[in-house]
């Protein structure tokens, strides 16, 4: 079953899916893309790990996130006679191994990345280490030889740094060139707009593939049977949305749902 929305449902958004979304969207555009770049490149699965502090909201749904270590062996105090403060329960902070997944886009034979490939997550435009990471990452890539595609389908929280946007969006997909930085092409949309299709770099000379990102969008809504799992009579998950797309979205519900 498709999705009510035209373009990106932002129920897809909520942390409870998020992770999972995540993960199937990255295997489906490495599928998507995989027959027409053979057999001149392959698409490798990469995972960037890191420790984060243990944000109950942001890691559900991460069954990998936390490794357990074994158990202490308990130390026996000798018995203590006189009256001590008895110890109040607290709780500190813990820090948990973080893992996300990228693609990278690599000529068969040299195994050179050409391009590479992220979906950002809510830990990558949050302050704090996800974002760190990322940003290291990315300064990485821009300073090479290697092309970034960027998706951002996340309304929440600052979008990655960028030069001379003036105008605002819901989300966005930055395509940045090795051969024209530092200008690359943004393609910013709004919640009520499609998602764009945008174009692929490859090695010079070579034409660029064209990615149908909506495609394959709704095509990981309907095998991973969303519109099953998402209740659509809950709010819309944070960033609140404008009164204007809050009652786009009202009506759309409505009409989907036949009222």
């Amino acid at each position: 079953m498709l999705s009510p929305f035209t373009g990106m449902s932002p129920y897809l958004e909520l942390p409870a899916l998020w992770h999972e979304f995540h993960n199937r969207l990255i295997v489906a555009i490495s599928d998507a893309l995989t027959p027409y770049l053979q057999p001149r490149y392959y698409v490798a699965v990469e995972t960037r790990t890191y420790l984060d502090d243990d944000n109950s909201e942001l890691l559900v749904g991460i069954p990998d996130a936390i490794v357990l270590a074994g158990s202490k062996t308990p130390v026996v105090q000798p018995a203590v006679i006189a009256t001590q403060t008895r110890p109040k329960l607290i709780q500190l902070p813990m820090p948990v191994e973080v893992k996300e997944r990228y693609l990278e886009v690599r000529e068969v034979g040299t195994h050179q990345v050409i391009t590479v490939i992220e979906v950002l997550s809510p830990k990558n435009k949050r302050k704090g280490e996800g974002r760190t990471a990322y940003e290291k990452k990315r300064h990485r890539v821009l300073g090479s030889a290697s092309h970034l595609v960027e998706i951002d389908l996340l309304r929440e929280n600052l979008p990655m740094p960028m030069i001379g946007v003036e105008e605002t969006s819901d989300y966005r997909i930055v395509v940045s060139r090795a051969t024209t930085r530092p200008t690359a092409d943004l393609y910013g949309f709004q919640l009520r707009e499609p998602i764009p299709s945008f174009w692929l770099p490859l090695k010079p000379n070579e034409p660029e593939l064209t990615v149908d990102l909506q495609a394959i969008i709704l095509g990981v809504y309907a095998r991973g049977s969303y519109h099953l799992r998402i209740d659509y009579h809950q709010p819309v998950p944070p960033p609140k949305l404008l009164e204007i797309d809050q009652q786009w979205v009202d009506e759309l519900l409505d009409l989907s749902r036949g009222a």
